[in-house]
């Protein structure tokens, strides 16, 4: 069964720009610029059936508000989630309507097809590293030498479903189809 998501590419312009921030944390696992991208929903182990009823459902599900064909995306700052135990660096990404709307009609296809409702609150980021076992102190530190805004933006024309090996965290990952905004 494939562990399938959708999510927004990251041109190669804009992973670049961030994989400048990769390195001097001791214990950090970077994921790999090419495996940067902005997760949209996340569906899990999927089964054949399920999986052909996403892609229909991603394929009629493509507009965006007022006809737009392109998605604008601001990445404003490095974090962190996890808060007092990190466990993953991130490249926060300004929420808009129209990324939120996209959110939400990702998340109605997952539970059309009987996926669990996702419990997790929508925060939009890039995932940078991850931190499992790196000392609080040691993130805290990294992130002081990089608090500047990174005042990056780009213009997403489509998102993609993505599927990801069996059990290895933060890539590779596959593109296994692409929607164009309408």
């Amino acid at each position: 069964m494939p562990r399938l998501f959708t999510a927004l590419e990251i041109p190669p312009e804009i992973a670049a720009r961030l994989a400048f921030f990769r390195g001097g944390l001791s214990g950090a696992r970077w994921i790999e610029p090419e495996d940067y991208h902005v997760t949209l929903r996340f569906f899990g182990d999927i089964d054949g059936r399920t999986a052909q009823a996403l892609d229909d459902d991603l394929f009629a599900a493509n507009d965006l508000p007022s006809g737009a064909t392109t998605l604008r995306l601001d990445l404003v700052e490095i974090g962190v989630f996890g808060g007092q135990q990190p466990r993953a660096l991130i490249a926060r990404i300004k929420p808009c309507a129209a990324l939120s709307r996209l959110h939400a009609t990702h998340e109605a296809i997952a539970r059309r097809n009987g996926l669990a409702p996702e419990t997790r609150k929508f925060t939009p980021h890039v995932t940078l590293a991850r931190l499992r076992g790196v000392e609080p102190q040691m993130v805290g530190y990294w992130l002081s030498n990089r608090a500047f805004p990174l005042a990056l933006s780009f213009d997403a024309p489509r998102f993609a479903l993505y599927s990801a090996r069996d059990s290895v965290g933060g890539g590779p990952y596959h593109i296994e189809a692409v929607y164009p905004f309408a």
